[in-house]
């Protein structure tokens, strides 16, 4: 086990408590496989009736995965140790997704990236005020990866192509909207949540009594927009559209488009279209395994990490530099099968 994850048992519940504080509670190969390994162990206890998927303090639930270890094996070991760690929490992520009992997931804060892979396939999924998802990846030159093709291919309205593409923070309120939340909580009602759920209650009755009407989500102003302009799957015609909208809100979501990575938008569109098309998680997991084995090793991602992370001057170099550099001949080498040693199978 490691310090960064905190198990304990309280009753019917048992806790996985994330805990790197300092680093908004990202991911690291240690916390998802001790993760594993707990879930795991309390599948055949019959005294753990629900799973509680929370963070210690600190302002977020789970801020992604360890971009400094991607990117430094991108660099320095021609991704070996990136797609170590992408196995393992893919793992992570079809072990929640397919686990017997329920899991109950606080989203109390940021949860972006790998916060998202562990909390979406969650039976409960709970927001709060507090609440900030996003998946921006295409911003440091990656995709939606964590089974993010698959929560967000199957969002109605386009709203998942709009997400993956512009990387937007949706509210609590929002995520209910979306479909991303099952319920709306404020956080003050968290611990009470807790207690009753660790006391045997019924937990879809536990949530809804204590859920309160959210406010208004701002994202629904812009629904029809959003149908529209990125209706298709090729980001060519997406900017086309919005370049042909004189509004104020598409040229925001132009202009947020034209930082993004083109080749991670590209991979990003044609993720989503084929995760629609599956019928099985873990097909869905293979595939994002794929893509990320490839991408993690493209210019683009040590590129975007660099530019958003590390010197913060936001000017990232993209290469491809456009949408048009990006052939379809490059996404079918990025999509392509790998030998059969090497391709992800779930635990």
């Amino acid at each position: 086990m490691t310090d960064e994850l905190l198990t304990r048992r309280e009753g019917a519940a048992a806790y996985l408590t994330l805990n790197r504080p300092k680093a908004i509670h990202a991911l690291t190969l240690d916390m998802c496989l001790a993760m594993t390994a707990a879930l795991k162990e309390w599948q055949d206890e019959g005294e753990v009736k629900a799973v509680i998927l929370d963070h210690s303090e600190g302002r977020g639930f789970c801020s992604g995965g360890d971009i400094n270890l991607l990117r430094q094996s991108a660099l320095n070991d021609e991704g070996k140790a990136g797609r170590a760690f992408f196995f393992d929490e893919y793992r992570l992520n079809h072990q929640i997704f397919t686990y017997a009992k329920p899991v109950v997931a606080f989203m109390d804060g940021i949860t972006m990236g790998g916060g998202v892979g562990i909390s979406q396939p969650a039976r409960y999924r709970v927001a709060t005020e507090n609440t900030r998802l996003a998946m921006p990846e295409t911003g440091i030159g990656l995709f939606p990866d964590v089974g993010g093709g698959w929560y967000l291919s199957r969002l109605d309205g386009r709203v998942g192509q709009f997400l993956a593409l512009t990387g937007a923070r949706l509210d609590g309120a929002e995520c209910l909207w979306a479909g991303l939340a099952t319920h709306y909580v404020p956080s003050e009602a968290i611990p009470e949540a807790k207690r009753r759920i660790a006391a045997g209650h019924e937990i879809g009755g536990v949530l809804s009594s204590l859920a309160e009407t959210p406010p208004e989500p701002k994202i629904a102003a812009h629904a029809s927009a959003i149908r529209k302009h990125f209706a298709s799957d090729t980001l060519e015609e997406v900017l086309a559209s919005l370049e042909a909208d004189d509004g104020e809100w598409a040229a925001k979501e132009l202009a947020t488009l034209r930082v993004k990575s083109p080749q991670a938008c590209k991979v990003s569109l044609r993720q989503l279209a084929e995760s629609a098309k599956l019928s099985d998680f873990a097909d869905n997991m293979a595939m994002e395994y794929r893509i990320a084995s490839r991408v993690l090793t493209l210019p683009d991602f040590a590129e975007g990490v660099r530019a958003v992370i590390v010197d913060k001057d936001n000017a990232p170099k993209w290469n491809p530099a456009t949408p048009e550099g990006v052939t379809d001949q490059k996404l079918d080498a990025i999509f392509a099968p790998l030998p059969a040693n090497e391709e992800w199978k779930p635990l």
